[in-house]
């Protein structure tokens, strides 16, 4: 009869330095624990006011103020001295014992390592989830199992405390986002949105610390060649859009091209989160900064549309407001704007702003997409690599242009990066709409054909480089 298997027997005959890491989880979270119950205790002897002050303390600890956290690190730190701990084990993702039942208590546990960068192979990873209690990162390109557990019980406690930290949030709702004071995105799926004990958070960062074209080539996004080409384009002033799917690379992207505006001049920008901290990127330029979506920015459109800026940055264009909002300031003249949009298909923009806006307000179609045309000169479109997802490359750009004589648009392929053999080729091409636009930036625009007929001679575009889309000769109809 065969012997029945017994775990203990197995972990101590064949796995000790298993029982060991055991032995030692088990240990580190009792300290956790003796350390949150003296937090308790002090609780309780508070009186109203300071439990309020305490419970503020708390939930900005835990999206990262740095005086709060130290306030809490330096207690633990008391507290350890005083119950002669300060030498207990502790997990080998986190730094120091501090920093470990900190993360444990008030800060996001195992996730804490690759918030903060505290290992090397977390630096550079842009991404993590949590699917229940296990943890994946995206390291050198691929979504890895980590090490680190955490429970039902603590994930439910980080999805309170994050949701407290932002009271528009209710427990109850399914879906969550949430922002971390270093600008770590936060997506929280629970409830009747995920199976039972799958819950899922998912976690993004900017990992590029350098925002500048060099930057963007060093790491392959860009050829080293267009650097130049792009720094003139952002001194003409095109409008620009910056497209791809989500972990494209195209926020990033329209960052960079925006830092290379004169600060002096005046803009808005428009997003229905706050990923993007212009504040930081630009410190010194005067742009205003509105979170709105849906019928909060059309409550505001009118508003903006009598505004005076320069130019205007639309983040994640997605509705009929959105596109309409963009056509509306760009149809004025204004210039140097740019919008995000998630979409892998430059043709296909145009006529999906124009779909959205007739579906919302009406209008005639053909009329809508002609619009897009003039008044949006380039699209740079942004994928990840197919087998590297840690690396974002600038797949293709192409220019819009409409001839009124004609009545005709027109979508030229500027740049096509071929996958297959790794290279970008390129169109020399510069239409005469796009002339006319940049009439004021004669020197620019001569540079810019210089650098692109330079691209071009090194590597010229294979296949067909410009469309008539049938969308557009096919008409539309009008609501």
């Amino acid at each position: 009869m065969d012997k029945e298997f017994d775990l203990e027997e197995y972990m101590n005959q064949a796995a000790p330095g298993v029982k060991e890491r055991k032995e030692g989880m088990e240990g580190f979270m009792t300290v956790c624990d003796l350390v949150g119950r003296q937090f308790d205790s002090e609780w309780e002897e508070t009186d109203d006011r300071s439990k309020n002050l305490k419970l503020e303390r708390e939930k900005r600890a835990i999206i990262g103020y740095e005086k709060d956290v130290g306030y809490y690190k330096e207690r633990i730190r008391e507290i350890l001295r005083e119950k002669k701990l300060a030498e207990s084990w502790y997990p080998s993702w986190y730094s120091d014992l501090t920093e470990a039942i900190f993360a444990e208590l008030y800060g996001l546990s195992g996730l804490a390592p690759w918030a903060y960068d505290m290992c090397e192979k977390y630096r550079t990873s842009s991404s993590a989830k949590l699917i229940g209690d296990r943890m994946y990162c995206l390291i050198d390109g691929k979504s890895q199992l980590q090490p680190q557990v955490i429970n039902e019980k603590r994930r439910q406690q980080l999805k309170r405390t994050l949701l407290l930290a932002t009271p528009r949030e209710r427990l109850e709702y399914g879906f969550h986002e949430v922002y971390l004071h270093n600008g770590i995105r936060i997506t929280i799926y629970s409830g009747d949105r995920t199976k039972e004990n799958q819950d899922v958070m998912v976690f993004r960062k900017y990992v590029l610390k350098e925002l500048s074209f060099e930057q963007m080539a060093d790491l392959g996004t860009i050829p080293v060649g267009a650097v130049e080409l792009f720094k003139t384009m952002v001194a003409i002033g095109f409008n620009v859009i910056f497209a791809g799917q989500v972990r494209s690379g195209k926020t990033t992207f329209m960052q960079t091209w925006q830092k290379y505006e004169d600060p002096e001049m005046e803009g808005l920008a428009i997003a229905t989160d706050p990923e993007t901290p212009w504040h930081e990127i630009m410190p010194g330029a005067p742009i205003m900064q509105l979170i709105a979506d849906g019928r909060q920015l059309e409550s505001l459109t009118k508003s903006l549309l009598r505004g005076d800026n320069d130019y205007i940055l639309l983040e994640e264009m997605r509705d009929g407001t959105a596109f309409k909002l963009a056509l509306d300031i760009t149809s004025t003249g204004t210039t140097r704007s740019k919008a995000t949009i998630h979409d892998n298909d430059a043709v296909n923009i145009p006529y999906k702003m124009a779909a959205k806006i007739r579906e919302t307000y009406g209008g005639h179609e053909k009329e809508l997409i002609a619009q897009v045309y003039k008044n949006f000169d380039y699209v740079l479109e942004f994928s990840q690599h197919p087998f590297d997802k840690s690396r974002k490359i600038m797949k293709g750009i192409t220019e819009f242009s409409y001839d009124p004589a004609e009545d005709r648009i027109r979508a030229t392929y500027i740049c096509k990066y071929d996958f297959e053999k790794g290279t970008w080729q390129w169109n020399d091409h510069i239409s005469r709409d796009k002339e006319r636009k940049a009439a004021l930036y004669r020197d620019d625009l001569g540079n810019m054909r210089k650098l692109l007929g330079s691209l071009a001679r090194d590597a010229p575009m294979e296949g067909e480089s410009s469309i008539s889309p049938a969308y557009y000769r096919g008409g539309g109809g009008s609501w």
